[in-house]
């Protein structure tokens, strides 16, 4: 397939189906925008380009472009060559990597349920095919892709809005070697939202790991962990929802497992895992009444099961859920005292546990991919961030209010990377430049996560959460309140009797302040921590390290400063890298394929900003870059810039643009950058650049095979002068030649070809003469292939059309293991005798040593025994009885003479061959002489050309012997250089250079 073939996924015909760039669209509305990506969704075009920006529309279906034959696409293809693809994105970042040196990333935003968790998996998947390495690059490749469902297994589940939605953050660094080998990761997660193991809404469930271990267990397993249905425990039969559409939960159960193995958690430590999942389960299943005020568990039996699988004490479980150690202060001292807590208290403890235990598994899952992947030192890396969508449901809490916190910075480094930085840019580098309008959300920002006047609405939180006693909805009713105080007149907030509304870029959503206070003081109380640190599983304990006395001093940090320290160091680390964006986009809430929801699409291209990132790009310049970097990719192009352009950056871009014919119009140069208008005149400099390093790479596969090939020659002559040696003479041009093995050309005469079989390959082929029983030379054509020799002869057609015409004729097919040996005389001459069972074959040619040597091999592997080779100055042939001279044995006898022809006298059943003294028995070739001699033909074959290096080393003759002439320059259809990357992707090519 050629790399600028353009192709339909469910087609062999090429279909347009709207604008692959929407920087092409005629017209810039919403409703264009909108128009053009139904037109692409409905036919199966689920990727569009806003420039670099990739656009993503869920199609809620399994698509057909994601195989190998992809892969092979994209790879060091440029944007424009194929349709939109997040394999096109992936190769752009994994490339500029490389060649830049810079540290890359991937931000994928869009709402639940957009496809983003999807995405992240083929970016992972592409560099795993695409990038090279051994054994232990391998283990870090298997690592990347297995965390994807152990995390998923852990970390998912199903929502409203989406079957496999990520209740957590995830930000999965790729750590490159130089040479761009992944070697090793880094996962760095955020906010689990740990209020699912203990509750969820209608038509949700809880983490998938609970109902893979209830359906995919072992009988032994359901046995040790007191495994019964999904209905039956109190932390999954809330929401009465079971099974989801389309998911197996055995299989991925299975799936999970073997992550697990791979990763390196040992086979014991797996089963504590577990073990902690089903005691979280069974935990959920302690109720509490009310006695006398106080709380008293309802079932004593049911805490024996939770206790058995925590490694802790049943009386010291009840004791803790149902009471609780608090600190006193009077009088200056301070002292312990224990106050038995109510049913709403008990289940909140029991609920702290509860999730606190499967927040630590699950950190404790991070921590153990991070050791597997773990390397002494950074290089490169691609960062690819995936992390919760935004979420507007009936009731808002706590989670929502985070996670849309999060999802407020992403669009605001995409504002400020995209939008904002790159006006801001074209005014400070004096590049002529009409402002664009556009929504800065750096308020909304600014409303959620202000420290100082007016403070924002986590900061008013955190004062609320530090002076709060009790759980219960008073603290709630404060912060509701405080927050009117402090932020009621702001243009992005409203309050309500139960909560608070803010003005997100994605529109408003209304926040319930129910539960606000406590999930955000996030506090596992000590006894609860004390509890599990006497556990008899050293497993459990190592889940709860802290020192309880040492962490009581200071203020306690809240969930909600975790995120909003988390979100703003995710940031700062994407700042450091060369971002890359994927816009996912939701094209309805019934999860079904081809279901296009208008309005919902409408909503999300309007907040998302397409219409402002479609007119900054098109007003804009598609490429910017330093002078300096600009010089370090292009100098190549121009023999004044390369390898190093001396004197003024700002000059030598010019003279370089100006070399390659560039338009004026094209580009603009700034007071430190380059500008460069269209994508497409970047994709010529590239375009330029790749056949440079094409013409490089090829001079140096050319150097490398010509010098393999060189040592496989000295080896054959080596191996065809040690037949010969001490054994004949040589003759002075031959013994230093080059080995071609085909010198008829077999590649452009099939009426030779036709008699061989279809795919035979051929070690040698030549024009010989052979004389017969009145040594009489007749020219024949000799062919050996590692099974047969073949002896073609010419001859007229006697009768029929063709009468008078020459055809070629099969002589003799012979096979291998049927020859009884071959006779050699001692002197330099170039006749042999093939021995075969009933008759022999006596010939001549002049690259006898090579046809020999040859033959002695293909021998040796047919028959597994040396070939009989016989030295002698007298010779016999056996022929047939036939006409004159009758049949049984001839006789050659070879004598001293002058000069370097072989004269021949017959004379009657006796053949004499007389010739002049050649190289000395004892000769052998020398490096020096490799390529200098040429072959010359017998004086009694007809006279042609000396051949050169054949065309039949195309194929015909084998490299395994060779005897291919090998330093041709490489078709380039064998395969493309990496663009840009220097280093060649081809098998073909790797093969030669390894």
């Amino acid at each position: 397939m050629g790399s600028k073939e353009r192709f339909h996924w469910q087609s062999h015909n090429v279909k347009q189906s709207g604008v692959d760039d929407m920087v092409l669209l005629p017209q810039i509305t919403e409703d264009a925008i909108v128009s053009n990506l139904r037109k692409r969704f409905m036919d199966d075009y689920i990727f569009t380009y806003i420039g670099s920006v990739l656009i993503s529309i869920n199609p809620f279906k399994q698509m057909p472009y994601f195989t190998d034959r992809e892969v092979d696409l994209y790879q060091g293809a440029a944007q424009y060559e194929n349709p939109p693809h997040i394999y096109a994105l992936t190769d752009n970042m994994y490339r500029n990597m490389l060649i830049d040196c810079e540290n890359q990333c991937v931000i994928i935003s869009g709402e639940s349920g957009a496809g983003k968790t999807v995405a992240a998996k083929y970016i992972m998947g592409y560099i795993s095919k695409v990038s090279g390495g051994g054994e232990k690059v391998q283990h870090v490749k298997d690592i990347i892709l297995q965390s994807n469902p152990l995390l998923e297994a852990f970390g998912n589940a199903k929502t409203v809005r989406n079957n496999n939605s990520s209740r957590f953050g995830k930000y999965f660094e790729i750590q490159f070697s130089r040479g761009g080998e992944p070697d090793g990761g880094k996962i760095s997660n955020f906010l689990l939202e740990k209020s699912r193991v203990v509750m969820q809404n209608e038509n949700e469930r809880n983490f998938h790991i609970y109902y893979q271990l209830l359906e995919g267990a072992s009988q032994e397993q359901r046995q040790n962990l007191g495994l019964m249905t999904p209905d039956y425990y109190y932390y999954l039969n809330q929401s009465d929802t079971y099974k989801v559409d389309g998911t197996d939960d055995r299989s991925e159960f299975s799936e999970t497992l073997s992550a697990m193995q791979v990763i390196g958690i040992p086979p014991n430590v797996q089963q504590l895992v577990l073990q902690l999942v089903a005691g979280i389960l069974h935990l959920g299943n302690i109720s509490f009444c009310e006695d006398g005020n106080y709380a008293r568990v309802e079932s004593v039996d049911l805490l024996a099961f939770p206790a058995y699988l925590l490694g802790i004490d049943s009386g010291r479980l009840q004791e803790k859920l149902t009471s609780r150690k608090m600190d006193s202060r009077w009088g200056g001292r301070s002292e312990s005292i224990d106050v038995t807590l109510n049913v709403e208290q008990a289940t909140y403890t029991r609920d702290a546990l509860a999730k606190g235990l499967y927040s630590r598994l699950f950190d404790f899952l991070v921590e153990a991919i991070n050791r597997a992947m773990q390397k002494p030192q950074e290089e490169y890396s691609i960062g690819v961030l995936d992390i919760y969508g935004f979420e507007i449901f009936q009731k808002n809490g706590f989670e929502q209010f985070c996670i849309n916190f999060v999802n407020e910075k992403l669009q605001q480094i995409f504002i400020e990377l995209t939008l904002k930085a790159e006006q801001e840019e074209y005014v400070q580098e004096g590049i002529r430049w009409t402002p664009i309008e556009y929504f800065n959300n750096k308020i909304v920002c600014d409303l959620i996560e202000n420290k100082l006047s007016p403070p924002g609405i986590m900061s008013v939180l955190d004062d609320v959460c530090a002076t709060m006693h009790a759980t219960g909805g008073g603290a709630d009713q404060t912060l509701l309140q405080k927050l009117q105080g402090a932020v009621g007149t702001h243009e992005h907030f409203n309050s309500w009797s139960a909560g608070f509304v803010i003005h997100h870029y994605a529109g408003k959503v209304s926040y319930d302040v129910s539960g606000f206070c406590e999930r955000n003081r996030d506090v596992l109380f000590s006894d609860l921590i004390e509890m599990m640190q006497t556990s008899e599983q050293a497993f459990f304990r190592m889940l709860f390290p802290e020192k309880l006395d040492v962490d009581k001093k200071g203020r306690p940090s809240t969930a909600g400063s975790k995120i909003k320290k988390q979100a703003n160091d995710l940031v700062a680390t994407l700042k450091k890298c060369t971002p890359h964006y994927i816009r996912c986009i939701k094209p309805n809430e019934t999860k079904r394929p081809r279901d296009w929801e208008e309005s919902r699409v409408k909503h999300q291209v309007e907040y998302l900003g397409l219409k402002e990132n479609i007119r900054v790009r098109r007003a804009g310049f598609a490429y910017r870059r330093q002078f300096s970097k600009f010089l370090q990719r292009y100098a190549i192009l121009t023999p004044q810039t390369w390898p190093q352009w001396h004197g003024d950056e700002r000059q030598g871009v010019q003279h370089l643009l100006r070399a390659v014919n560039m338009e004026p119009d094209q580009y603009q140069m700034g007071s430190t950058k380059v500008f460069v208008k269209n994508p497409e005149s970047l994709f010529l400099l590239e375009e330029m650049r790749e056949r440079k390093f094409d013409g490089f790479a090829r001079t140096i596969q050319k150097a490398w095979r010509r010098h393999v090939a060189v040592r496989k020659y000295e080896e054959m002559r080596e191996e065809a002068s040690n037949i010969l040696l001490n054994k004949k003479e040589r003759r002075r041009n031959s013994i230093n030649r080059n080995f071609v093995g085909d010198y008829l050309g077999l590649e452009e005469r099939p009426e030779l070809r036709q008699f061989l079989a279809k795919r035979e390959r051929v070690d040698f082929a030549d024009s010989v003469t052979k004389y017969d029983r009145r040594f009489k030379p007749i020219k024949r054509d000799l062919i050996l292939t590692p099974r047969c020799v073949y002896v073609i002869g010419r001859e007229k057609v006697k009768k029929g059309p063709e009468k008078g015409q020459v055809h070629e004729v099969l002589k003799k097919k012979l096979e291998i293991q049927a020859l009884r040996g071959v006779s050699l005389s001692t002197r330099q001459d170039d006749f042999f005798i093939l021995q075969e069972d009933a008759t022999d074959s006596f010939l001549e040619s002049i690259f006898k040593t090579e046809f020999v040597s040859l033959l002695c091999k293909r021998f040796e592997e047919a028959a597994r025994r040396p070939l009989p080779l016989t030295f002698s100055d007298t010779l016999q042939f056996r022929v047939k009885k036939e006409g004159w001279g009758g049949g049984g044995t001839r006789t050659v006898t070879f004598s001293r003479g002058s000069g370097d022809v072989a004269v021949l006298k017959a004379s009657g059943r006796t053949l004499t061959v007389s010739m002049g003294d050649g190289l000395p028995k004892s000769s052998k070739p020398t490096r020096k002489g490799l390529a200098q001699g040429k072959p010359r033909r017998s004086p009694y074959a007809p006279s042609r050309a000396a051949p050169g290096p054949p065309r039949a080393c195309r194929g015909s003759a084998a490299w395994g012997s060779g005897l291919c002439q090998v330093w041709a320059d490489p078709s380039p259809s064998h395969g493309r250089m990496a663009r840009g990357a220097g280093h060649c992707t081809s098998t073909w090519a790797k093969t030669w250079m390894s």
